[in-house]
C-alpha cells in the first residue's frame, strides 16, 4: 500500500472544508451553495414531515428512483438512493476489490474506507504541468477498482467523457464521483446517462448536497448495472434511507428542479471566470489547471502564511495539503458571486503585496 502522509496518516484524509470554516468566518472553504436550500425545497421537506411517523415505504423509495431513472434514461433497477455520496464511498469495500487505483488529487473519503477495510491502494497522481489531465494508461491494469472524480475536487478539472470511459475493463469497477457535475453548464462530460446494462461495472455517484445546500440531510444516489449495485449495497440495514432524503431526491431531480440547477450552473460558471481572473492578476498567485467546477485550486509562495492571514481577517479557505499530490502552498477557494468575493481578493492581494 502507498503511504499516506500529512496530518496524521489516514485520519488526515478526513480533513474537509467544514473543519476550516469555523463559525464567524466568511466561508470560502465549503463548496455548498450559500444561503441554504431554496424556498420550494424547504416547503417540500416540511410537507414530508407528516410521513416521518411511519417507516419509509417501498413506494417512497421507488418513487425517488423512478424520478432519477427518468432523468437519465435508465432503468429503475439501475438506481440506488444513498445517504449522500459519502455512504457510497463507505460501501466500496463491499465490492471486495483486490487492488484499488485512486486518481488523485481528489476527494479522500474513498481512500479512507478502502484503507480501513485493508484493501491495497495505489495512487495515480495527476500532474499540474498538463492541467491535471487524466491518462487511462497510467492506471495499473491489475486494478479491479478505479475511483475518479469528474469534475475533480480540488483541482476543478473536468475530464472528457471518452477518457473516463476508457478506464472501463472487463472485471473492473470504475466509480465516477460526479458530486459537482450539476454545477457544470450542460454537464457535457457526464457518464450518468450511460446505461449500466450496456457498460457493466461503470458506477456513478451523484450528490444533492452542493447545489441544493442540504449537507445536513445527506442525500445522493448511485447509478450502475443491477448486479454491481447489489454487491455495493450488500448487508445495508433495513430502511437505509429516511423519508426526507427520499423526498429530497425526488424533488431535486424533477424536471423543474433540473432546469433551475442548469440555470444556476451558468451563473456560477460566470462567477468562477470573474473570480479566476481577479485572483490570477495578483502577483504570486497561480490558478492551477483549467478550472470548470465551482471552486479554484490556487498555488502561492507561502500557503500557510496566507491561510493564517486570511483567518486573521475573518476568511476561511480550504487547505490543500491533505489531498494526496498537493502541498502546503495549495489552497482551494469556493466560487461566490462578485459582490461577495471581493473581500477574499482584497485580502489575498494585501498579503501578497506584503511579501514583495
Amino acid at each position: 500500500m502507498d503511504e499516506v502522509g500529512g496530518l496524521g496518516g489516514v485520519w488526515g484524509l478526513r480533513h474537509h472544508g467544514d473543519v476550516d470554516a469555523e463559525p464567524g468566518l466568511v466561508d470560502f472553504a465549503v463548496n455548498v451553495r450559500p444561503g441554504g436550500p431554496p424556498g420550494w425545497l424547504r416547503e417540500r421537506l416540511v410537507g414530508a414531515l407528516g410521513r416521518v411517523g411511519a417507516y419509509p415505504s417501498a413506494g417512497d423509495d421507488l418513487g425517488a428512483r423512478e424520478v432519477v431513472a427518468g432523468r437519465f434514461g435508465r432503468g429503475v433497477d439501475e438506481v440506488v438512493v444513498l445517504n449522500g455520496s459519502a455512504e457510497g464511498f463507505a460501501l466500496l469495500p463491499n465490492l471486495r476489490p483486490r487492488k484499488a487505483a485512486l486518481v488523485h488529487p481528489s476527494f479522500t473519503e474513498p481512500e479512507v474506507a478502502l484503507r480501513q477495510a485493508g484493501v491495497p491502494v495505489e495512487h495515480v497522481l495527476l500532474d499540474a504541468a498538463d492541467g491535471y489531465a487524466l491518462h487511462p494508461g497510467r492506471v495499473p491494469e491489475d486494478a479491479d477498482l478505479v475511483v475518479v472524480g469528474n469534475p475533480t475536487n480540488p483541482t476543478s478539472t473536468l475530464h472528457p467523457r471518452e477518457v473516463v470511459l476508457a478506464l472501463v475493463r472487463p472485471g473492473r469497477t470504475v466509480v465516477v464521483d460526479e458530486a459537482f457535475m450539476d454545477a457544470v453548464p450542460g454537464e457535457p462530460e457526464s457518464v450518468a446517462a450511460v446505461s449500466g446494462v450496456g457498460v457493466p461495472g461503470l458506477m456513478v455517484f451523484r450528490s444533492l448536497t452542493k447545489t441544493w445546500a442540504i449537507p445536513g440531510l445527506r442525500a445522493g444516489y448511485a447509478l450502475s448495472d443491477p448486479g454491481t449495485l447489489a454487491r455495493l449495497t450488500w448487508n445495508r440495514p433495513q430502511w437505509p434511507v429516511g423519508t426526507l432524503v427520499l423526498e429530497a431526491v425526488r424533488a431535486c431531480e424533477e424536471p423543474r428542479a433540473v432546469a433551475e440547477a442548469r440555470a444556476g450552473a451558468v451563473r456560477l460558471d460566470e462567477h468562477r471566470v470573474e473570480l479566476q481572473k481577479a485572483l490570477a492578476e495578483i502577483p504570486g498567485v497561480r490558478v492551477e489547471g483549467d478550472p470548470r467546477a465551482p471552486f479554484l485550486l490556487l498555488r502561492v509562495d507561502d500557503g500557510a502564511g496566507l491561510r493564517a492571514h486570511l483567518r486573521g481577517v475573518g476568511i476561511a479557505v480550504r487547505r490543500g495539503d491533505t489531498f494526496p499530490g498537493l502541498g502546503p502552498d495549495h489552497l482551494r477557494v469556493a466560487v461566490r458571486p462578485p459582490g461577495e468575493f471581493g473581500v477574499l481578493v482584497e485580502a489575498v492581494r494585501d498579503y501578497q503585496e506584503g511579501l514583495s
